[in-house]
């Protein structure tokens, strides 16, 4: 049966089993978990559409009339509000 490491390689390039099972390795190994995790959340995020949040919520700013030049330009009414008719 031949070996999974070849012999020529020189001593170091990979760690002995103590290392592995160190404390500060755990640590690292932690850190990069979390930062591979944290850097899948961002990218994640940057795909998905912005959300507004403030264009869930009337507020009284916003008229329930038109007073647009445009006699046929459609008011926000509760009829016509998309958040909050029926569908």
């Amino acid at each position: 049966m031949t070996s999974a490491i070849p012999a020529s390689l020189p001593s170091g390039i990979l760690f002995p089993e103590e290392v592995l099972h160190s404390e500060w390795f755990a640590v690292l190994a932690t850190f990069v978990a979390i930062n591979t995790l944290m850097y899948a959340a961002l990218a994640v995020a940057k795909i998905l559409p912005k959300v507004h949040p403030s264009a869930w919520i009337r507020t009284r700013n916003q008229r329930s009339e038109t007073r647009s030049i445009h006699p046929d330009a459609l008011a926000v009414t509760k009829d016509r509000d998309v958040l909050r008719s029926p569908r």
